[in-house]
């Protein structure tokens, strides 16, 4: 993996658990907004089994009102990807910046009485087609770009852009390939096998409606410009538009006592993942 750009380690904080129940709620909720929706669902299907002439009379608005919760439902399972994904980063995030004894035993210990008195709920909550769905999201990114965190220590994560080449709803792993060797003359593509937790989608590049919209001062992953590496990067100014290139200031890229702004297009900017390190 080639990058022609230096940047340097910076401090990143720490994951603490604050912020991973903070997250546990917020997928906690996801879930019961999906049961909202689905319950509303259940109501109109009832409702025209029920009198079949009520869909000869309004037809339109009975499909129309589905659509939308249809599409409601496929937003917040979307929605419930990213924070499980994010609540993995964190637990990830947690175990490796060494949480002192204390805090790992609490935690163990909150989660074993979270699990006696709500296991009928939860079992219930991560149902097995929300455990499908995500799986037949992640394996419909076969021939994709995405980007990738293919090494970590206890210092800095390292992200590229690879190819997904395969995903294995077994092992629930992603095997990707890095398409652009490196600088010295014995390398070559590399393939990795790596878990869900370290790759994020691209926002589509046809598409810029599906993609976040990240505002002024807001901290994000991106691809450094001639590069297939991504690093830690500030949003400098708001686009007008969500086709718009992000104008980036990236850390640790000071140039005369400054920060450059680059221009990166909307297609290769994702969130920053909770607890990076660079």
């Amino acid at each position: 993996m080639s990058s022609s750009v230096g940047v340097g380690s910076a401090g990143g904080g720490g994951t603490d658990i604050a912020s991973l129940l903070e997250k546990a709620k917020e997928l906690d909720q996801l879930k019961k907004d999906q049961d909202d929706i689905v319950v509303e669902i259940n109501k109109i299907h009832k409702k025209v089994l029920a009198s079949p002439e009520m869909v000869d009379k309004s037809v339109d608005a009975i499909l129309l009102k589905l659509r939308g919760l249809y599409a409601r439902a496929k937003e917040l399972s979307e929605n419930e990807i990213s924070a499980s994904n994010a609540l993995i980063g964190l637990l990830d995030g947690l175990l490796q910046s060494g949480a002192s004894t204390a805090q790992k035993k609490k935690i163990e210990v909150g989660e074993q009485k979270k699990k006696r008195i709500k296991s009928d709920t939860d079992s219930a909550r991560f149902s097995a087609a929300s455990m499908r769905n995500q799986l037949d999201q992640a394996a419909s990114l076969k021939g994709e770009q995405v980007a990738a965190r293919v090494k970590s220590d206890d210092e800095k994560d390292e992200w590229f852009v690879v190819k997904v080449i395969h995903f294995d709803k077994e092992t629930k792993e992603y095997e990707v390939l890095d398409e652009e060797p490196g600088d010295d003359e014995e390398s070559t593509q590399k393939k990795y096998k790596l878990p869900m937790s370290y790759i994020i989608p691209f926002p589509k590049k046809g598409d810029p409606s599906s993609a976040p919209d990240f505002g002024q001062g807001r901290q994000v992953l991106a691809v450094y410009p001639g590069t297939t590496a991504l690093y830690r990067a500030t949003v400098a100014s708001h686009r007008k538009r969500k086709s718009d290139d992000y104008i980036l200031e990236f850390d640790d890229d000071e140039e005369d006592g400054s920060l450059p702004q680059r221009a990166v297009p909307f297609y290769r900017v994702v969130a920053l993942p909770e607890g990076h390190r660079q």
